[in-house]
This record gives structure tokens, C-alpha cells and sequence, in this order.
């Protein structure tokens, strides 16, 4: 009888543990077409859209020196809520987004009784997740990795870019996510570097793109990115490098409890619903500012792209600013050496005599610190709180309104927190900020809404420094328009015209036209010089003086990333159509805009050599009633046009 009833009880606790880990729970988009599955108990979830496997038994949880948060989780709860949330961007592919999702919260606990919640939340463009420790504790929690993994089904493409080491590159100013992509490799592919992955990382399986980022990154976690393996097509989150932080600082995430992980998205659909998704910012916090009467996004006149240190001296910057003035240009920007070769009190002379002529100006400055050693000046002016309360004090005197910060560390949480200080404090003093040598924002844009761009790109100067980079340009343009800059401004900094110095360039003049509409930026920093201007015609220097410095609303028209892209960018009563050819190809378009169907509109292309102005053709084009609007481009070859 003893042996009966210890074997019964031995089964009971069996039966009880499988059903503990058997059960599933569900969570689906509003529409109920993309789905996703959890099994905590096993750490692991999966995501469907209709019939077709997304992600396949992929990994959860989190390892804290304190606890494993990976296995024998066992469920205490959980809870459903719907959710629609209505917020503004000033510097994003739409102005008035409404975010529309449904949540799961699983409570969780360890054998020892410590807790986490795993938060899901899945809208019609895909889902996202983020783990939180709930209880309150003031001892200091650290992170030593996480087991987050995204696990594609095999024949997935990607399109990646390695996340370069910490301290290689120019003065030991690696990482900065300025490296080309990898374009429609297979999952599984390893990095070039040992560093990863990073976002925004691009998929396709079967019909279906699934597009991975991270938002809501606070000052008390570091940055992620992509392990460089990924065997069986199967991603994990990486941590960064030793050398991405602040000396003294925290390296991998730390934090008293409770405490909140950022968000890993997961943008789901047909090429159109990614280019059209706002997640990037659907999970980022909202607006930290109270006063946003100084944030206005724009465009700039910059001279260093093109003409580089020589320019940075008073008589050009003067010249620059008439140029901004007379193309109705919000702002200048003086890039490096400023504070040595024009002088604080010359720079309030021109901001003073560029006030006048209603346009702003914008002052670059070195972040460090002793990550880089980068000489460029001014540098170590915003290492602290006190020192930088000081200069931007100083600068709001002078009616400077914005600032250029370059050569970050890393994405250590220690640098991620600089980066939260920095914008806090400028807001403080009326300053908008753009991240140059920098990481992804994600997200930080709307959180902080007087951050109004950051590279984080292989940008224009690249091209400007060797004839193998202008080559490639075209196929990375048209790969960073749909990548990179899917959910984050991104300041490539883009547009030559006329002419790039001792540089061939490989692109059109019309092509060069299309990036200021294709790419987005709360501030856009263009390359073309006053004198370049001058070659253009008196049409496309009218378009340029009228382009909206933001944006109402989008529509992916046709693409795929590297090849082409097409998009309608939406501002007013008008529409702007633009398109970039990144193949070495021509193409005939036969382009679906049924929304703009018999209105009539202005179209900038690439003439023949006999019609043409300078590489330009402008002429008048009505959309029939089939909506169908057919355009030939040229090899590397793009397109304007305006309708209302």
C-alpha cells in the first residue's frame, strides 16, 4: 500500500508539472491575423500570420546575476487589455499616428519565489515584448544576458549589417553603425563581425517581412543587437563589447527594482505594412518635454560635406547662411574646430546676423570622454551635468538653437544614459540635438522630441572620401531609405546636385533629388554647395525651396530593398511621389497611385541630353482614372513629383 501511494503521488506531481509546462497562451492582433504563442514554463513563444510559421520555438528570459530567469518558470497569473493610444511625431514618416494593440502580461515566478512578468503585445503590424521585475528592492539588479532569441523558419532571406568592434575605425570611433549591408543573405549567415547584428535587422520568409528593432531603451539598460551566429536561422540578443562605455561606468544593464526592459519589435507583414509601420515609436515612451515650442523641424545648409575643414571659417559660414536664406532653409550648421577657427564670439555675431535673415544655427561638438581620440573641437564641454548646464547656458545667450554631438562609445548602458542626459538637458535651454557617430535612436525621438536626427548610417561624407564608396552608393541609398531609416530619423545627410570633388558620381542629378523626400530627418543636413546650387535649375530650386520640412502621412508605393523605392510622402493638401533606382539598370515603372487618380501634378526627372537642364526635365502629368502612372528611369536613376 506505501509503494501504491508514493507511486500515485509520484504521478500526481508528474501530471502536475506537464500541465504546468503544456500550457500555451495566446495573444492575437486586433484583426486576428498574426498570432502569437507562449509556453513560459518552457521559455519559448512562437508567432503565425494566418497559416504561415513566423517564428518558430523561440527563446524567452533573462540572467540575472541574482537568479535565472530561463527555466522552471512557473505561472501566477495573467491578464488581457486592449489598447489605442493617439500621440503626434514632429520628425517622423507620420504626423498622427494611433497605435491599436492587444496585450498579454504573464506573471511568473522562480523556484525561490522571485518574480518577472512577460508583457506581449501584438497590433496588425506586428508584435512586440519586454520582460519586467516587479518587485521593489533598492539593491542594485545586474543583467548577464539575455535569452530573447527570434528563430526564422529555413529559407528565410536577411538583409544585415555587422555592428563594426568597439574601438576599431577612425580614432578608435567604432561602433557607429556605418558599415554597408549585407544584402538577401541566407538566415544563418555569420557576421564579419564579432560584435553581431544590428537593428533595425530585415527578414523575409516566404511572401512575409518581418523587420526586428528595440524601443523604449532607458538610461537603466544597455543597447542590443544581433549575435553574430545564428545557427539553424536562429537570432539571439547580443550584449556589447567590453570597451562601449563610459570609464567607471556600467557596461551590461543594472537597476534597483522595480524595473522595466525595453521593447523587442517585431514588425510583420507585406513590404508596404513594414515601411508603413510606426512601431519604432508605437513602443517608445511618450514625450518627457513639456515645452516643445522650440522644436521645429527643418532643413540646413552645411558646408563641411563638400568642402570640409577649410570652410569652417567666418566668411563661408556667412555665405552659408545667405545660401539657407535664400533656398528658405531653417538653419545652418558649423561643423567642427568652430570654437578654434570662427570663435565663440564670432559664432554670436553670425547667429545674430543669421537670426535676421530667419535662419538658426546649429554648432557641432565632440561627446568625449576618453572613448576616441578624436582631436576635433569642442570636446569634453558635455561630460557632466554641471559642465554641460554651463555651455548650454551659453549657447541659449548666444541664440545658438541646436547641436551636432559625434564620436559616441558603444551602446553600453552607461553611454545609453549619457545620451538621455544630454537630451534632457539641452531641452532644459531650448536646444535640439542631432546624434552624429552615434547609435540607432530607437525611438528616442518621440520620448525626447528635441532630437531631431542621428546618423547612424554609412552616410554622404563616405562618398565624398573615395570613388569605391560612390560606386556603391546608389544600392546602399535606396537599402538605408528602407532599413535604416524605417522607423528612425536618419541624417545621411544626402543630395549633391552638381558636383562632388576629385569624385565621379554614379547617380543622376534626378536621383540625388529623390533622397530629400525619400529619406527622412527632423532637421535634413544637405551636401549641395551655394555654388553647386548655381547649376541648377531656377524649377527644381523652387521645389527644394518649397519642400515641407515634415511630413503628414505615407504610402509605400513599389520596391525592394537595395533594388528600388518608391513612396508618396503626404504634407498638407499635397502629395509627393519620389522614387530611387539603386541598380545600375533602366527600369520602365508602372507605378499604382489609384489615391491620386485624375489629379494632375509636376513631375522632376532625368531629361535626354537634348531636352534637358543641367540632367533635369520637368513636365506637367495627369494620373488617368486607372491610377496608373508610368515613369522610365535610368540606371540609378530617380524622380520627383508633386500633386494636389
Amino acid at each position: 500500500m506505501k509503494f501504491i501511494h508514493l507511486f500515485i503521488i509520484f504521478t500526481l506531481v508528474n501530471i502536475s508539472i506537464y500541465a504546468q509546462e503544456a500550457i500555451s497562451y495566446h495573444v492575437s492582433s486586433p484583426d486576428e491575423k498574426i498570432v502569437l504563442t507562449c509556453n513560459p514554463a518552457q521559455g519559448t513563444y512562437s508567432i503565425i500570420k494566418g497559416k504561415k510559421t513566423i517564428l518558430q520555438n523561440s527563446k524567452l528570459g533573462i540572467i540575472r546575476e541574482d537568479e535565472d530567469f530561463t527555466r522552471s518558470l512557473k505561472v501566477v497569473g495573467s491578464a488581457e487589455r486592449k489598447l489605442k493610444e493617439a500621440y503626434v511625431m514632429r520628425n517622423a514618416k507620420k504626423k498622427s499616428i494611433t497605435y491599436t494593440a492587444n496585450e498579454l502580461a504573464i506573471s511568473t515566478k522562480t523556484p525561490t519565489g522571485k518574480r518577472m512578468n512577460i508583457i506581449f503585445r501584438v497590433s496588425n503590424d506586428g508584435a512586440a515584448f519586454r520582460y519586467e521585475f516587479p518587485e521593489k528592492d533598492s539593491s542594485l539588479r545586474k543583467i548577464q544576458s539575455e535569452q530573447t532569441s527570434f528563430h526564422f523558419p529555413e529559407g528565410t532571406l536577411a538583409w544585415l549589417q555587422a555592428k563594426a568592434e568597439a574601438q576599431t575605425g577612425f580614432e578608435h570611433t567604432n561602433p557607429s553603425y556605418e558599415v554597408y549591408y549585407n544584402m538577401a543573405i541566407p538566415v544563418g549567415t555569420p557576421s564579419s563581425s564579432a560584435n553581431g547584428w544590428v537593428y533595425p535587422a530585415l527578414f523575409k520568409t516566404g511572401d512575409t517581412w518581418v523587420m526586428l528593432t528595440e524601443a523604449g531603451l532607458e538610461r537603466n539598460y544597455c543597447g542590443t543587437a544581433l549575435q553574430r551566429l545564428s545557427p539553424g536561422g536562429e537570432y539571439r540578443i547580443n550584449f556589447p563589447q567590453e570597451a562601449e562605455k563610459i570609464k567607471g561606468g556600467a557596461l551590461y544593464p543594472e537597476s534597483t527594482l522595480p524595473w522595466i526592459t525595453p521593447w523587442r519589435i517585431i514588425a510583420i507583414g507585406d513590404l508596404a505594412t513594414i515601411m508603413e509601420s510606426t512601431l519604432g515609436t508605437d513602443l517608445a515612451p511618450a514625450s518627457r518635454l513639456k515645452d516643445l515650442s522650440f522644436v521645429k523641424p527643418g532643413k540646413a545648409a552645411w558646408s563641411w560635406v563638400l568642402e570640409k575643414d577649410k570652410a569652417t571659417i567666418y566668411p563661408v559660414q556667412k555665405k552659408y547662411i545667405d545660401y539657407a536664406a535664400d533656398m528658405n532653409w531653417q538653419y545652418c550648421l558649423i561643423d567642427a574646430n568652430w570654437d578654434q577657427t570662427v570663435g565663440y564670439d564670432s559664432v554670436a555675431v553670425l547667429a545674430n546676423y543669421a537670426r535676421k535673415k530667419n535662419v538658426a544655427m546649429l554648432l557641432w561638438y565632440n561627446s568625449a570622454g576618453d572613448w576616441n581620440t578624436v582631436e576635433f573641437t569642442p570636446r569634453d564641454k558635455l561630460l557632466t551635468h554641471e559642465k554641460r548646464v554651463k555651455e548650454f547656458s551659453r549657447l541659449e545667450k548666444m541664440g545658438v538653437k541646436g547641436i551636432k554631438i559625434d564620436f559616441f562609445g558603444g551602446d553600453g548602458q552607461s553611454m545609453i544614459a549619457y545620451y538621455h542626459d544630454i537630451l534632457t538637458d539641452a531641452a532644459a535651454h531650448h536646444l535640439l540635438v542631432n546624434f552624429h557617430g552615434a547609435t540607432l535612436p530607437r525611438g528616442l525621438q518621440r520620448t525626447y522630441p528635441n532630437l531631431m536626427t542621428t546618423e547612424a548610417v554609412l552616410g554622404y561624407e563616405m562618398i565624398t572620401f573615395g570613388q569605391d564608396a560612390a560606386n556603391k552608393a546608389p544600392q546602399h541609398m535606396v537599402a538605408s531609405a528602407m532599413i535604416r531609416n524605417a522607423f528612425d530619423p536618419m541624417d545621411f545627410t544626402p543630395m549633391c546636385l552638381y558636383k562632388i570633388p576629385n569624385i565621379e558620381r554614379r547617380t543622376t542629378a534626378a536621383f540625388e533629388l529623390a533622397t530629400a523626400v525619400a529619406f527622412l530627418s527632423g532637421i535634413q543636413h544637405y551636401a549641395e554647395t551655394p555654388d553647386g546650387m548655381g547649376h541648377v535649375p531656377v524649377e527644381v530650386k523652387d521645389f527644394l525651396k518649397a519642400l515641407p520640412a515634415q511630413w503628414d502621412d505615407v504610402k509605400f508605393i513599389d520596391g525592394y530593398p537595395g533594388k528600388l523605392y518608391v513612396v508618396a510622402r503626404k504634407s498638407g493638401s499635397k502629395w509627393y511621389v519620389t522614387g530611387l533606382n539603386g541598380e545600375p539598370i533602366d527600369k520602365p515603372l508602372a507605378l499604382n497611385l489609384t489615391f491620386l487618380k485624375n489629379k494632375t501634378g509636376r513631375l522632376i526627372s532625368s531629361g535626354n541630353d537634348n531636352d534637358s537642364h543641367n540632367g533635369f526635365v520637368g513636365r506637367e502629368v495627369k494620373i488617368p482614372a486607372s491610377g496608373e502612372l508610368k515613369i522610365d528611369l535610368k540606371k540609378n536613376d530617380g524622380f520627383v513629383a508633386v500633386f494636389e
